[in-house]
């Protein structure tokens, strides 16, 4: 079998006399061209000219839209925002994470000038967050928790052991019972693994 040849938009593929188009091209000046990009397959029948179709990648990349549902981990903290890697859009995993950004006044709905970062979030964190803006090149994804169903979902103590809710801001080691500061999510029961 032949290597897969890839195509953009636009490219020649072929003469209407060495084949038929098929789905994703199109016909101009008496060739076939390629209308999106893919993978070009040509598929014969019975001796009759191949029909010249593009696929797309099946599995092509899903993107965190505005209002959307996201997973992510906590790379790093500062004192004005955290940033963080988008791992899953609703229940969907992604192929690669996107970086996301969520801000100091974005943490929490009410009391928004008291929010400390480091009291709601740890590197390491995995946080359940909704996209409020695309954002830019710089700012990447823009995300908030300001809503009781979002927030640190899964945190690991000092000692490496994964930590127990006890209130909306705090955690606890069930091993040391020492205790941590997190922005705690109240885990929806669609978001539960069982």
């Amino acid at each position: 079998m032949a290597p897969a040849r890839y195509c953009v938009p636009g490219e020649r593929l072929c003469s209407l006399e060495e084949g038929t188009p098929g789905n994703g091209t199109y016909t101009r000046h008496g060739s076939i061209f390629a209308s999106l990009a893919g993978c070009l397959m040509k598929k014969s029948e019975n001796g009759m000219l191949p029909v010249i179709s593009v696929m797309r990648d099946a599995e092509s990349q899903l993107l965190p839209d505005v209002g959307a549902t996201v997973t992510c981990k906590v790379c790093s903290i500062n004192s004005r925002f955290a940033k963080v890697h988008i791992l899953y859009v609703g229940s969907t995993p992604l192929k690669s994470p996107f970086r996301g950004t969520i801000r100091r006044e974005d943490i929490r709905a009410t009391e928004k000038d008291k929010v400390e970062v480091y009291k709601s979030f740890r590197p390491g964190d995995i946080v359940l967050a909704k996209v409020i803006s695309l954002g830019d090149a710089q700012s990447n994804y823009l995300l908030t928790t300001a809503e009781n169903e979002l927030g640190v979902v899964v945190a690991h103590s000092e000692a490496g052991i994964q930590m127990v809710p006890i209130s909306w801001c705090e955690m606890q080691c069930p091993c040391t019972h020492g205790k941590e500061q997190r922005k705690v999510a109240r885990v929806q029961p669609q978001f539960l693994q069982t």
